[in-house]
């Protein structure tokens, strides 16, 4: 159509929406009770983890005091993975292309055992908050922290913030018709007031409620969809004869199903997700997410222990079994059952259904839901959507909230006081919320067929310089600071190039082929990633060799090599920020004035009330810190959660080998 180009597969238009007003079908009593139970229910949770937990310190908002148990960790770290762009965009690649998306989900499985064996402990012996923050142990400087930080920040809008949004859009559109700025800014205020209120603990307690909703709600609509299409086998057999009845004068691959549907691993060269690819490529992103990213480690850091880590970190595997089946499956029954709408490729047919031009496949599943569901029970899939978009930005914001206040503004304010980090840290979060409102009518206008590969091609391009860093910092003491500086930029600016270049050129359709350079556009984004991070080790690991070495005295605890030295370490730099409380405390006290009621109750809301602090004892503060950093498991605990981890890992081979 005039006026229209594609973006990462995204379809920008300058015409105005051509597609007619979505059907309500969220307008009787039993649907809108069971949603206003769910807010209520949700909102309850919240403001009871709120209470229940010390918000007025550092570690108490940003890691909920380390208190933490395993089972609502594994919830947390699956409901902040899993959002509604998995819903939306994990079932509706599913209904475009078979299977072999969820070998996205499966992969996690290996990735959590790595996170939980092998990251975490680093990070707990370290004694730090934010990933920079233990860059910057690792290396010393500012500039790779400040790099990270911004970074996290921007990929947190570009792919988990815009996606969510977007995906949340679609589904709301679908089921309410509801005007979709008013909805998101409202899904957006209800999200954000436990979140600044109540820290990560409500954060955590409020993703396992949404985690059980989510299962509970996917379980509820995959045994209707089976029994819609009659089994297994006729699934098989049906979605392969999904094709739509406007074809136009298109080439077959453009609308007839994939020959590799219902293979997990695809051809090397022509596989539209090549099994190295798939293995390896996927694996390097993974790490990125799983075990260096800002919003999964802060939930292992909030841990009692080690071994309530590993825990949490095996019940997310398990749990990471289940989008396949929830997800997956039922997208792709979606195309069998509403096969000329999931399945369009005229852009007249595509424009009609759902506003874009390029294809249809990401209203599966909100399709289903709303044509295939009772009163009642599709409310309860309204509540599940919202829990997974809720979930995940929930998480995100009090992340990116924690490496703005430590990573950001602690460089503005060093002598900031614990409590104007609390403030700021709040106030980051209203200012993201901003940011995200005005992100929405790009996303709205960006719909497209092509939602998960757009968020898994931009980490591609960004995060493995990222995920090389990280894996070369714990396992190669040899590496320094010049060589992970220069190593992420050069390998930033390759990505870039790459990523720019899409931008420019657009990824196209199979009705309309992008005219992108081979040589650039040519390599498929797993491929890529392979390739950066690669280039990155290589660069990382040779400038290091070619400058100063790191003496051991400044790495003790902070790579895996020295990870049981009980040398005293001696900092290349010190913090940024130290609580300093009690040095500003004057040795004649002076009488603080009374507030007032409202100023009493709007501080005890918000977790700043000013409570007289117990004034430790060094003794008193190096046994704390001892127990901050302890890694320490009973040896009981220790072989039960390696026992599982086994498990765990064959469960996943199995898995892979089955659907192969």
């Amino acid at each position: 159509m005039a006026g229209e180009r594609s973006y990462f597969g995204f379809e920008f238009s300058r015409n105005s929406n051509e597609s007619t007003n979505p059907t309500v079908y969220l307008n009787n009593p039993a649907d809108i009770s069971v949603i206003v139970i769910y807010f209520l229910v949700v909102l309850a949770v919240g403001v009871w983890a709120m209470v229940r937990t010390n918000r007025s310190t550092v570690g108490g908002f940003f890691l909920a005091g380390r208190s933490m148990v395993w089972w609502p960790i594994g919830a947390s770290l699956f409901a902040s993975n899993i959002g509604s762009g998995h819903f939306v965009g994990v079932a509706g690649t599913g209904a475009a292309a078979g299977i072999a998306i969820g070998g996205f989900e499966w992969n996690a499985l290996l990735c959590v055992v790595i996170l939980g064996w092998l990251f975490v402990p680093i990070y707990i012996k370290a004694g730090v908050v934010t990933m920079p923050e233990y860059l910057k142990k690792r290396f010393g400087g500012q500039r790779i922290r400040i790099y990270l930080s911004l970074l996290s920040l921007v990929l947190y809008v570009l792919t988990k913030i815009s996606a969510d949004m977007f995906s949340g859009a679609i589904f709301i559109n679908q089921a309410l018709g509801l005007n979709i700025y008013l909805a998101v800014i409202m899904l957006l205020l209800i999200t954000a007031l436990y979140t600044v209120t109540g820290g990560l603990a409500a954060v955590i307690y409020t993703d396992t409620l949404q985690t059980v909703i989510m299962i509970v709600g996917s379980f509820i609509l995959m045994g209707f969809a089976f029994v819609e299409v009659g089994g297994y086998e006729n699934f098989q057999e049906r979605y392969m004869l999904a094709i739509p009845e406007i074809t136009g004068n298109l080439s077959k691959k453009c609308y007839e199903p994939r020959a590799d549907s219902f293979h997990l691993f695809r051809d090397a060269l022509t596989g539209d997700l090549p099994w190295p690819g798939l293995v390896f490529g996927l694996t390097i992103q993974a790490i990125w997410y799983w075990c260096t990213d800002q919003v999964i480690v802060q939930r292992c850091l909030s841990a009692k222990n080690l071994s309530h880590v590993k825990g949490g970190c095996i019940l997310c595997g398990y749990l990471k079994l289940l989008p396949m089946f929830l997800m997956v499956f039922p997208g792709m029954i979606s195309r069998i059952l509403y096969t000329d709408e999931v399945a369009c490729v005229d852009p007249k047919e595509c424009m009609k259904y759902c506003g874009a031009t390029v294809g249809c496949s990401n209203i599966a599943y909100p399709k289903m839901v709303v044509a295939l569901m009772p009163n009642g029970l599709r409310g309860l899939m309204l509540s599940v959507m919202l829990a997974s978009l809720m979930s995940s930005l929930t998480s995100i914001f009090n992340s990116a909230s924690t490496l703005f206040t430590m990573d950001i503004y602690t460089k503005i304010r060093r002598s900031a006081s614990e409590k104007e980090l609390m403030i700021a840290g709040r106030v980051f979060i209203v200012g993201l919320i901003g940011v995200s409102i005005a992100w929405i009518p790009i996303v709205q206008s960006a719909q497209s067929g092509q939602l998960f590969d757009y968020i898994q091609s931009i980490t591609s391009y960004l995060a493995p310089p990222v995920t090389a860093v990280f894996v070369l910092a714990i396992f190669c003491k040899r590496v320094n600071e010049t060589g992970a500086f220069y190593g992420m930029i050069i390998g930033l600016c390759i990505g870039l190039s790459r990523m720019i270049t899409e931008f420019i050129y657009g990824t196209g359709s199979c009705v309309e082929p992008s005219n992108c350079p081979t040589i650039i556009c040519g390599v498929h984004y797993l491929y890529f990633s392979i390739i950066l991070f690669t280039s990155c080790c290589v660069l990382i690991v040779g400038i290091s060799l070619m400058t100063k070495p790191i003496p051991d005295v400044h790495l003790y605890r902070l790579c895996w090599s020295l990870r049981n030295s009980k040398e005293k370490r001696v900092d290349l730099e010190q913090d940024d920020w130290v609580n300093n409380n009690n040095s500003q405390s004057m040795e004649i006290e002076e009488p603080e004035e009374e507030p007032g009621c409202f100023k009493k109750a709007v501080m005890c809301f918000c977790g700043l009330e000013t409570t007289k602090a117990v004034k430790l004892t060094p003794e008193e503060e190096a046994e704390m810190q001892r127990k901050l950093t302890d890694t320490t498991e009973k040896p009981l605990w220790r072989k039960i959660v390696n026992l599982n981890a086994m498990i765990l890992l064959c469960v996943a081979f199995f898995c892979h080998g089955y659907f192969a």
